[in-house]
């Protein structure tokens, strides 16, 4: 069996987690080389994988000066460091799984996608909902005309209110100068997945959403900045930061991306919500990215479709699709609660389907990440006969449709996609 070299640019929680599944498939992957500019983390890659400390960078742009080494490269930086990356390692005919979104500006998801093309090289992007086996399955189920045709869907992305407040009022992605707008950081995914499904392009798109909760207003009277201090509502308080990063000790993800460090003690941990924004009060942050939002769809043959985010839920993803013959509900939730109904128009009868090799939504995005590492190899290699993976040119489409949506939530009004597509 042929062993793909890989070198990972970015070694935070994303670019670990896909190391670690190519680690579980020794047999087809070897991680060579490694790009990070945390020590912790750098180091915690080089010995999972055996890495030579020569093959070890704090600065991307070190090991891309080495030439094409290998025949993979993961670019897993933050979504505003994706380009350069991304672009340097293709240009140097690197075949990349990249994290999303591609890049934070149509226009550079745009050159992303040209330069793949005219260096002939393959590009995976990391919309990883397109490897879980619960959409896998109701693709084929559209496909093969199991509720005959579409007329609607709805779709929901259930934050989840814990995980907002870590990741998008905390965290990396709460602030839109750092980061991206929140449909493209989180909800790239969700996009994309609506257009695989039906096959078909979007034609109008509109939007609503804002900030409305985790705000300054809304903190409540008499509470430190930071909630070590002593906060008076601590004992009730879902976003108290000693339980969730400090008292938690089974939570590594809260841990590691608070202090930053690869295996943290208690007293890092003590330091980062001493000393963070991850442990300030959640309404005294500078986050700036909405946290509910809905966007509107129109696609060919008159298909409507409506996609929610919000944060106030437990979290997970729900879809409701409604065909000419029948309709499905399908969730992607927690704690393996991963499940898809059919009820047949005809029949007047409900079928519950069993699905195998989904490790729910905090897991690895209910397979998803193992499933595009799994993927990976095969399509590499030539030897891919699914419908998962994408063209970069059409994960490129799939983006812009999430910077018209934005952009039709800014300007209040209905964006049509061709126009949209053909000004930029």
């Amino acid at each position: 069996m042929e062993k793909l070299k890989v070198i990972l640019i970015g070694a935070g929680n994303r670019g670990t987690r896909y190391t670690d599944e190519m680690q579980n498939r020794s047999d087809k992957f070897e991680v060579v080389a490694v790009a990070e500019p945390i020590e912790s983390r750098r180091d915690h890659i080089k010995n999972k994988h055996n890495i030579p400390e020569e093959m070890c960078f704090n600065d991307w742009k070190e090991l891309l000066k080495l030439g094409k080494i290998a025949d993979i490269a993961v670019v897993s930086t933050m979504d505003k460091e994706h380009f350069e990356p991304a672009m340097a390692a293709i240009n140097l005919k690197y075949n990349l799984l990249l994290e999303k979104p591609i890049a934070p500006t149509a226009e550079e998801c745009k050159n992303l996608s040209d330069a793949a093309k005219l260096n002939g090289v393959k590009v995976v992007v990391c919309t990883v909902l397109r490897y879980t086996p619960l959409f896998i399955r109701i693709k084929e189920m559209l496909d093969n005309g199991k509720i005959g045709d579409v007329v609607s869907i709805n779709h929901e992305e259930n934050v989840g209110n814990v995980h907002y407040s870590h990741s998008y009022t905390r965290g990396n992605w709460g602030n839109e100068e750092r980061s991206a707008n929140m449909l493209l950081a989180k909800s790239c995914h969700d996009i994309d997945l609506l257009q695989w499904l039906l096959g078909k392009k979007c034609v109008n798109v509109h939007s609503f959403g804002s900030l409305s909760h985790f705000t300054r207003t809304n903190a409540p009277d008499k509470t430190p900045d930071y909630c070590i201090e002593g906060c008076r509502l601590g004992d009730t308080c879902p976003y108290n930061a000693v339980k969730l990063y400090l008292d938690d000790k089974d939570n590594e993800w809260f841990r590691t991306t608070s202090t930053r460090l690869a295996n943290p003690t208690d007293d890092d941990v003590k330091k980062a919500i001493t000393e963070t924004q991850y442990g300030k009060c959640v309404y005294k942050c500078d986050n700036d990215v909405v946290d509910h939002q809905v966007v509107n769809m129109l696609f060919e043959d008159n298909i409507t479709v409506s996609f929610t985010m919000t944060a106030f839920n437990k979290g997970g993803r729900a879809m409701h699709i409604m065909g000419t013959k029948g309709e499905i509900h399908a969730v992607l939730g927690d704690d393996n609660d991963t499940y898809i109904k059919i009820y047949d128009f005809e029949t007047k009868t409900e079928q519950n389907i069993e699905l195998t090799g989904s490790d729910g939504v905090t897991g690895g995005h209910g397979g998803g990440d193992g499933g595009i590492v799994e993927t990976l190899y095969d399509y590499l290699l030539g030897e891919y006969s699914g419908k998962s993976v994408p063209d970069i040119e059409i994960s490129c489409y799939n983006h812009l449709l999430v910077f018209a949506a934005e952009k039709a939530r800014l300007e209040n009004r209905v964006i049509e996609i061709q126009e949209y597509i053909s000004n930029l």
